[in-house]
């Protein structure tokens, strides 16, 4: 296949919708200077800010037909909130990681300041990710039950905007003092297994809450669900495997049940949140899948999938 190179690129000028989430974690970052930069990369720009994350998926919807990419800056909800018109429209996407977690930025290698992120869109390389489903809700890093989807509903928004990352943490250690375990079942692959845990992760990418790993192994183009079930007995078990979670490591220690499957329904004896990329979706049961290469997104050159626009 003939690949278009980056000259070729900058003589094209493709044509960038830029969205911006100004509500996001670093959501008042100098877009002038983005807007500079990816012009001097050879891109035609077209950009709106927005005080909120929801206007954004209507106007992919109204402006895309004058596009040939979207770049959105904010963080992993308001990427998760675009799914479906990026899905419909078909164009790359350019990411700018404005907001607290910046997970699916971790996962691709993208460098947090958004100077290089665009550095990256200007380039073009780009990489077909897939996306996870739950009920028919689609995510791009992460669904959870237990733990975590009940910190996605307690942590408020003011406090994740002014501490970032730490308000997450100390959330989880408020809430682990009087959370409980639970009874949950798995269903994969002609197989059912049953147990008790404080959280359930089932990850398409790499990260989760900031830095956090659902698996070291895990790529968002591997075809393959990473689950992990913490069935510790103790709180103070939780608390000695928080190295291993931040290395992905956790698969193979006691108290932990991990696997990958492409397909799983996950039940509880009465319906639990699920929250999907930080926010609350869905509720159990929940049947999760995999929706394969689903969407085009600018990536490091180090990293890309040996593809270029054409």
């Amino acid at each position: 296949m003939m690949m278009s190179s980056p000259r070729d690129l900058v003589e094209k000028r493709r044509r960038a919708l830029l969205l911006v989430n100004q509500h996001a974690g670093k959501g008042t970052h100098n877009v002038d200077a983005v807007v500079d930069l990816l012009r001097a990369g050879g891109l035609e720009v077209e950009s709106h800010l927005f005080p909120k994350k929801h206007p954004i998926p209507d106007m992919i919807r109204t402006r895309a037909a004058d596009a040939d990419c979207v770049i959105i800056g904010g963080g992993d909800g308001t990427l998760n909130s675009a799914v479906p018109a990026l899905l419909e429209c078909g164009l790359p996407l350019g990411i700018l990681p404005l907001g607290t977690a910046n997970d699916l930025a971790r996962t691709l290698g993208i460098d947090m300041d958004p100077l290089s992120a665009a550095t990256i869109i200007s380039r073009g390389y780009t990489r077909e990710l897939d996306l996870g489903e739950a009920n028919g809700h689609l995510f791009w890093n992460v669904a959870n039950i237990g733990l975590s989807a009940t910190l996605a509903q307690e942590v408020p928004d003011a406090l994740k905007k002014r501490l970032g990352v730490l308000g997450y943490a100390i959330g989880a250690l408020q809430l682990l003092v009087r959370m409980r375990p639970f009874a949950i079942e798995f269903e994969w692959e002609g197989r059912t297994e049953r147990g008790r845990t404080f959280q359930v992760s089932i990850g398409n990418g790499r990260y989760q809450g900031g830095g956090m790993m659902v698996a070291s192994t895990a790529e968002p183009d591997d075809g393959r669900l990473h689950v992990y079930s913490l069935e510790t007995k103790t709180r103070l078990r939780l608390l000695t495997l928080l190295p291993m979670l931040r290395k992905g490591t956790q698969a193979g220690q006691e108290g932990v049940r991990a696997f990958t499957c492409t397909e799983l329904v996950v039940r509880t004896p009465a319906p639990m949140p699920v929250s999907t990329d930080g926010a609350l979706t869905t509720e159990t049961p929940v049947r999760l899948c995999v929706r394969r290469r689903a969407l085009k997104t600018y990536v490091p050159a180090e990293r890309e999938a040996a593809e270029m626009p054409a």
